[in-house]
């Protein structure tokens, strides 16, 4: 959980707030310029003006949605406003953009009259593909959704009712098949009667349920025919002969209970008296109706789903709008009919009956996946979902007739979709996701540090560590209550001047040491006093931590050094070495090494690479190996290129199994083009995402030049090669660094 300080900072730190506006096209000449705008803009306005169908061709109105908003049913937050709407919208526009490269403007109306939101919108098609209303208060929600169908021809989809609504009846088709139910046959209670409610109403009975045996409740009971209180004509549609008044009544023999409601409104009673195999959907957030924990006390054979992330089978709105919009845009449709919308729900509960594959397995900490009652919705960060879901919704618009430009060749659609899909963040959040499945314990020496601490609030949050910090204690308590920060018992402060096992570690210290020049008394003088490192090492080294990770107030030699002195490197090998992961737009490079071996020989290259490729498996990147020189295969005769050569033919001797080749230079590399032009002969086949430099030098400066002046992300370093996992951070580190660095150190000491 997010604390208050935390969120406020996310959004105001840098660039306000969480979106911006880059050009797609170079802007750097005069003759760019005179392309951009006048007198070359001139051109595609002209084209436009004779043919309107062109203003898709010439701008980006083809993946431009608009977030549109007034801001009076903000999840969780309710009428707060148009302005204090603003970053939700933001939100909004960010998902589209990371799950389907969907551009977005968000649109913020002050005004809660549903006339003046129609208008705006209506104003405002010739710039969009398409619209997503965003929280906006019923009944006002169908009367402007509605009439904006009516009168646009692009897409208008309000994502509060329609996208829980797929996601939702997704999961319930496959409940219904676990259970074996029909969905023709089955009586269904929804609690609630709001936008969600009874757009969920709506699906579920478009694809099977009877009307009449359904009952929708609000918060005055049950909505029945000639019930006069609090009713509109969305919920009159609703209203059936029924002799229950209450939920309780209702819920009494259902199949399935729907809760798009409040907390607890479903009580274990209401459980107890439904149907054989009863189905729950407590989709309330972020508390829902009801517990799974508390459901399946009163029964086991209940199939609950929520919209909780901690809980199986989540309901995920991300799960749907990113892909629904994708696949309409790409054909231009005119509207989101039912059709579409139906497509959505059978694609997202057909891809949760397939074969969940390692990928999205090891994404989740290798939890293994498989159709059943602990998973009849797909992973709300299954990549697969844009692949199944866009092209089921392309389809269903071009036969249901409202798709402009009709898709040709499928196929090559789904990769076109593919390319959209960054893996680099992928990577990132797999790794973060196998940390969280069997977190470890890992010691800060720089415990009273403040970026560690907000640090290990987010490991302790997230459950991706279990952070040991060391220091005063004293001072490390005023600092976390200084900064707000509660780990309610959840971290271990240890102070190394009256640790109970300091003596301990000092006589060990004096073991490994005493042939070193060590005496006794300075080993406990550097267990209690002088090296926290030191301290945070011996942890390591006698077990009662998992890994540590230092750095950020020191210099990079006095980590590594204690870390050499107490743990040691492995054995057999000449040096420890370091690695950078860079996380750059398209994809994940490996760089090695970056860090510790000055001038290597041919033999530490070597080391260097095999040690690469390790982790590079351990973060699940198959490497390609590229060992770089001045010189393309033997394109320059000199000794440093006669020992990258040497280092080639060591691995391959050594590691047979792995794609490595070189010496080549780093164009060659990462340029494929270049190498299955001038070289084919070579073993690598793609660009190489694993670079072994030949030296320091140039391995240093080329990692920072590329974070600098490329804009990638650089995690390390990643150090290789010690006999338990030790890694080092750099001065300057911020906390999203600390925690990225923390997860690879807990999957590291997982791997050990």
């Amino acid at each position: 959980m997010s604390r208050k300080q935390d969120a406020l900072d996310y959004h105001s730190s840098g660039r306000k707030g969480k979106i911006e506006v880059i050009s797609s096209k170079p802007c750097l000449t005069s003759r760019d310029l005179s392309l951009a705008y006048s007198p070359g803009v001139a051109e595609p306005c002209l084209e436009i003006e004779k043919n309107p169908e062109d203003a898709y061709k010439y701008t980006a109105k083809g993946n431009l949605v608009a977030v549109v908003s007034n801001g009076t049913a903000v999840l969780g937050l309710g009428n707060i406003g148009a302005l204090a709407g603003k970053p939700v919208m933001e939100g909004k526009g960010v998902l589209f953009k990371r799950f389907a490269d969907i551009d977005v403007f968000d649109i913020e109306v002050n005004s809660e009259n549903p006339e003046e939101v129609i208008k705006v919108c209506q104003l405002l098609e010739p710039t969009f593909g398409g619209i997503n209303l965003e929280d906006i208060k019923a009944p006002e929600c169908f009367h402007i959704e509605e009439e904006l169908k009516k009168t646009m021809n692009i897409p208008v989809f309000h994502d509060d009712q329609h996208g829980t609504a797929i996601i939702a009846s997704a999961g319930l088709i496959n409940a219904l098949t676990l259970v074996n139910k029909k969905i023709e046959e089955i009586r269904l209670v929804v609690n609630g009667a709001g936008a969600s409610a009874i757009a969920c109403a709506n699906l579920i009975i478009s694809l099977g349920l009877k009307r009449e045996n359904l009952i929708m409740c609000d918060t005055k009971g049950v909505i029945y025919k000639g019930r006069a209180e609090g009713m509109n004509k969305y919920k009159e549609r609703f209203a059936v002969d029924t002799p229950c008044r209450t939920l309780e009544e209702a819920a009494a023999g259902a199949d399935v209970l729907f809760g798009l409601s409040s907390k607890g409104a479903f009580t274990p009673e209401m459980v107890r008296t439904m149907a054989v195999n009863p189905i729950i959907f407590a989709m309330a957030n972020p508390d829902p109706e009801i517990t799974p924990e508390e459901a399946r006390a009163v029964r086991g054979d209940v199939l609950i789903a929520t919209g909780r992330s901690d809980y199986p089978n989540q309901v995920n709105n991300v799960l749907g709008f990113p892909f629904i919009f994708r696949g309409a845009l790409d054909v231009r449709a005119t509207t989101i009919n039912e059709e579409m919308k139906k497509a959505a729900v059978v694609a997202l509960a057909e891809l949760a009956r397939e074969e969940c594959p390692d990928s999205v397995c090891r994404a989740y900490g290798n939890v293994k996946f498989s159709f059943g009652r602990e998973y009849i919705i797909p992973k709300p960060f299954d990549p697969r979902a844009l692949l199944r879901v866009a092209p089921a919704v392309a389809q269903a618009a071009m036969d249901s007739g409202v798709a402009r430009q009709p898709i040709g060749d499928m196929d090559k659609y789904v990769e076109h979709l593919e390319s959209l899909q960054g893996k680099a963040k992928e990577t990132l959040r797999m790794i973060i996701n196998k940390a969280k499945c069997d977190p470890k314990r890992i010691v800060f020496p720089e415990g009273d540090n403040e970026k560690i601490l907000r640090a290990a609030q987010i490991l302790v949050d997230e459950g991706i560590a279990q952070p040991i910090l060391v220091g005063n204690q004293e001072k490390i308590r005023a600092s976390m209550q200084a900064l707000g920060i509660e780990l309610n018992g959840n971290v271990q402060i240890i102070d190394p001047s009256n640790f109970e096992k300091a003596e301990e570690y000092a006589e060990e210290l004096f073991r490994l040491r005493q042939r070193k020049g060590l005496t006794l008394s300075e080993a406990r003088r550097i267990m209690t006093r002088k090296s926290r490192t030191h301290f945070g090492c011996m942890m390591v080294h006698q077990g009662d931590a998992d890994t540590l990770l230092s750095g950020i107030d020191t210099h990079y030699p006095e980590t590594i050094r204690p870390a050499l002195e107490v743990i040691g490197k492995q054995p057999g090998l000449s040096s420890v070495h370091g690695l950078y992961m860079m996380v750059l737009k398209k994809g994940i490079v490996l760089m090695a090494d970056t860090t510790v071996c000055i001038e290597p020989t041919a033999e530490e290259l070597a080391e260097t690479a095999i040690l690469a490729a390790e982790k590079a498996k351990m973060l699940d990147i198959e490497p390609s190996i590229a060992m770089l020189s001045f010189s393309n295969f033997g394109s320059v005769q000199h000794p440093q290129t006669l020992k990258v050569q040497r280092a080639v033919e060591i691995v391959k001797a050594k590691a047979p199994e792995l794609m490595i080749d070189g010496e080549m230079q780093s164009d060659t590399a990462v340029v494929p083009e270049i190498l299955q032009k001038s070289f084919p002969f070579a073993g690598l086949k793609e660009a190489a995402n694993v670079l072994i430099f030949p030296d320091l030098n140039a391995g240093n400066i080329c990692y920072k030049l590329l974070h600098h002046l490329g804009e990638a992300e650089a995690i390390g370093p990643i150090l290789m090669g010690m006999q338990k996992p030790v890694h080092v951070l750099q001065r300057g580190d911020d906390v999203a660094d600390i925690v990225n660095m923390a997860a690879i150190a807990v999957v590291d000491a997982q791997n050990s």
